[in-house]
């Protein structure tokens, strides 16, 4: 019979809880129990903490779990977006953390192909970013219903971003992301940041950690030789974090690591290492700099995959994404004043969504491509180039009276695509915030009896500019070049002015 051990919460006496007292998971720090329902863990620290240490989680807990509680979208953030322990308890001087148990579709339904060895095991981000897990020679290979499609990684970026979004409006760090401290399922296109308690508090609680390799930002590992009172030390903090974002980002939809190419600056391997990802860390794509692109005899290592920035190269992301490449890592690299922000993190995947196409290869894949604004466009993965003409929407707001201006924000059209009010609207963001209303699409684009149309579903006051008509709810309009469409009349409402590409 498996023992049983009750614990009381240090925060509140009449709350207590229950763990099954059996081989607990053995994380870093921490001895991760089971509750007998297996609804929440408790982790207990192997080593008694300091009293900084306790006041941080402490608010943790009660503070900063609060704050989120009570914000905007607390459901989004507490259920889908973070793990966040919400009790203290303590056993034979250990403190230990009361937190959810992740959802199930954060743990591996296959795993393996013709093997159970990694079933029911966390669904961890490494297994999605390294290519020899998709690669059909290797014996390894995950089960192609865990994969999901190429469109998954841009809605677990954004779920990524948001997170980090939201730590850092309430002041904190996470100090740590990598793709081990975040959960995704490419299925549900879901993502979950986990070790909320390893949060830093800027001039309050420094970081207990540097960071993961692949994920620390040069200028902490180029000085982490120096006291840690030392004012040229630099410590985890909210731009260290933007750096391990952009590199989680550029891992998820490329697969490759941003600064591993070809260059030795050392051949102690030790050395090399501190070298290449900090003090002389050099963008693999840097379109100034070659010295460190990747070698041919690499890729053998990598040959399951894309991992060729020649063939694939980080602008198939479009144009909003490898904007913000660059300046992650050519003009932030070394300067983190200049690494973009969450928040124009999930705006440029959101615009980006926007561009992408259906790659018209069964056999693709990765099912999705970005429209690169070409004549002919085609998929980048399989070359399978797009048959038939393709509708350009371009989104244009009211300057004044007579004025129209471009939004720099277009919509790809294809069969079955949807309009949502954030579409229609420059008064409805599209972010965490929307409410389910919001969320309704609003019309819908299909390719019928041979011509491109525009469903209205239920806008009032949508309008043909070009020919002066009415186009009512329940009613359509043909997609024509050079045609211009007025979405919505109302303040803030956008017009759209289309162009057919391919034809």
């Amino acid at each position: 019979m498996k023992k049983t051990i009750r614990v009381a919460s240090i925060l509140d006496a009449t709350q207590s809880y229950e763990y099954v007292d059996d081989n607990p998971i053995q994380g870093g720090v921490k001895d991760v129990y089971f509750s007998p329902e297996k609804d929440y863990v408790i982790a207990f620290y192997r080593s008694p903490l300091d009293v900084g240490q306790k006041e941080r989680i402490r608010r943790i807990v009660s503070t900063y779990l609060q704050s989120i509680q009570n914000g905007n979208a607390s459901g989004y953030f507490l259920n889908e977006i973070f793990r966040w322990p919400y009790d203290i308890v303590e056993k034979n001087k250990l403190t230990g953390i009361v937190v959810p148990v992740y959802h199930q579709k954060f743990f591996f339904a296959k795993g393996y192909v013709g093997s159970d060895n990694i079933q029911g095991q966390d669904k961890v981000g490494k297994w999605f970013t390294a290519p020899m897990f998709r690669n059909q020679q290797y014996p390894l290979r995950l089960d192609q219903s865990e994969l999901g499609d190429w469109l998954s990684y841009f809605q677990i970026s954004v779920n990524i971003s948001r997170g980090v979004k939201k730590l850092h409006q309430m002041g904190l760090a996470h100090s740590d992301l990598s793709y081990n401290n975040i959960l995704v399922d490419p299925v549900s296109k879901s993502a979950c940041i986990i070790d909320i308690d390893g949060l830093v508090v800027p001039k309050l609680f420094p970081p207990e950690v540097i960071g993961t390799a692949d994920f620390i930002a040069p200028e902490v590992l180029k000085t982490k030789h120096l006291g840690l009172q030392d004012p040229q030390r630099h410590l985890p903090n909210q731009k260290t974090d933007l750096h391990a974002l952009a590199v989680l980002i550029y891992m998820y939809l490329l697969r490759r690591h941003p600064l591993r190419g070809g260059k030795i600056w050392d051949l102690d391997s030790e050395k090399d290492e501190l070298l290449s990802m900090g003090e002389n860390a050099l963008f693999i794509e840097n379109p100034e700099n070659n010295t460190n692109q990747v070698k041919a005899d690499h890729l053998r290592k990598w040959d399951a995959f894309w991992g060729d920035p020649e063939k694939i190269p980080h602008t198939i992301t479009g144009p909003y994404i490898s904007e913000l490449f660059k300046k992650a890592f050519v003009d932030g690299l070394h300067d983190p004043i200049r690494r973009p922000t969450a928040n124009e993190w999930e705006t440029a995947l959101l615009k980006t969504v926007d561009l992408i196409q259906p790659c018209q290869n069964s056999t693709c894949t990765e099912k999705w491509y970005v429209f690169d604004n070409t004549a002919n466009p085609k998929c980048p993965f399989c070359g399978t180039s797009h048959q038939g003409t393709l509708p350009v929407l371009d989104l244009y707001f009211k300057f004044d009276d007579e004025v129209w201006k471009p939004e720099n924000h277009r919509l790809m059209v294809y069969h079955n695509q949807y309009l949502f009010k954030w579409h229609v609207s420059r008064k409805v963001i599209r972010n965490e915030n929307l409410t389910m209303q919001d969320k309704m699409p609003v019309g819908y684009f299909t390719f019928h009896q041979g011509k491109w149309v525009l469903v209205n579903q239920s806008l009032e006051g949508m309008k043909d500019i070009t020919e002066q008509k009415e186009i009512p709810p329940g009613s359509m309009v043909e997609l024509t070049g050079g045609k211009k469409i007025l979405l919505s009349a109302e303040e803030g409402g956008r017009l759209i002015y289309v162009t057919l590409a391919n034809g």
